[in-house]
């Protein structure tokens, strides 16, 4: 017996040794990689939390809003950002818990309080009556964003959005990282490494049918959103995406501005046709895009269509939907 519990205390501890010297390795690789990619844009304090966002260029505004697991430098990495400013005054955020923006754990952050933070934001930036361009997850703050905040929006542009609750089998997977205790033993320990070993998988889904573009690497700052820190939020959008589908669904109806709805059909992430294919008969006022040769990352298919689309609607014009299939 005395031998058994000698083995069992050995083993304790040896594991807790080596989720220690996790835990230190991970918090040496966060901060190589915020040293690595360091903020590029400004800060800005709203409600006590810091956001980081890039601004550029000058005319009508457009607001960019990132999905999950991500941050604003895929707006750069896609081109999309600098396509548009070079007629329009566009900001990018770093939604809060991603790339160098701050996730306080005083709220829930669900798409709701997320839009009310940036609507804080705009408000402090003078920004009213902007074009709000939300991808994936942050579609849904887009279109909280128009529900909530209306005179803050003028029209909406959503792409590979999620917009009706379904059973999703990722968002079981992260639930675990999402809370206390638990969560901030994996996230220092274990899922760092996780993490950065499935990216690869992870970016060729994303980008199905096509290939990862060979400039990502350098070009996306990947290594931010595998650190504790983001994890907690990529888990929690993950969390909170389908009951928050759920209650926004019953009041799209409501949203009266302009809608572009941008969608794939070879998205393996969101099931396009059930998604975006419902929002547009939901909307009253939407067109449906389809981008040819196109999985989840729509912006990267084809940049400078989307910002000839962006363009269009920022000037009032009607954007007439493609018809590919």
């Amino acid at each position: 017996m005395t031998d058994r519990r000698s083995t069992i205390i050995k083993t304790l501890g040896v594991s807790a040794l080596a989720l220690g010297g996790l835990a230190v390795a991970n918090t040496l690789a966060a901060r190589a990689a915020e040293r690595r990619y360091r903020p590029e844009g400004r800060f800005l304090t709203v409600d006590g939390v810091r956001l980081h966002y890039m601004e550029a260029g000058e005319g009508p505004a457009v607001v960019l809003l990132h999905g999950n697991v991500s941050a604003l430098g895929d707006w750069l990495a896609s081109g999309l950002f600098q396509r548009l400013a070079q007629n329009h005054r566009v900001i990018a955020f770093d939604r809060p818990g991603m790339g160098h923006s701050d996730r306080p754990r005083d709220r829930d952050w669900t798409p709701e309080t997320q839009a009310g933070l940036l609507a804080r934001a705009l408000a402090d930036l003078n920004i009213g009556n902007a074009l709000v361009v939300g991808h994936s997850y942050a579609t849904l703050v887009a279109l909280a964003l128009a529900l909530d905040h209306p005179r803050l929006v003028k029209s909406l542009v959503l792409m590979a959005g999620y917009y009706f609750p379904t059973r999703r089998v990722d968002a079981a997977l992260v639930a675990p990282l999402a809370t206390p205790v638990l969560g901030d033993l994996l996230r220092h320990t274990l899922s760092p490494p996780f993490s950065k070993a499935m990216m690869p998988a992870l970016l060729k889904t994303l980008f199905s049918p096509r290939p990862v573009p060979e400039h990502l690497t350098e070009s996306f700052p990947a290594a931010l959103t595998t650190r504790p820190g983001q994890l907690r939020a990529n888990a929690q959008d993950g969390v909170t995406m389908v009951p928050a589908a759920g209650r926004l669904q019953h009041r799209y109806a409501d949203v009266t501005v302009p809608v572009a709805i941008f969608a794939g059909h070879g998205d393996r992430i969101v099931e396009q046709e059930e998604q975006s294919g419902r929002l547009h008969h939901v909307l009253p006022n939407s067109s449906l895009h389809w981008v040819p040769d196109s999985g989840h990352m729509v912006h990267y298919a084809d940049p400078d269509l989307v910002a000839r689309r962006i363009g269009a609607l920022s000037a009032g014009r009607t954007a007439h939907p493609l018809a590919v299939r």
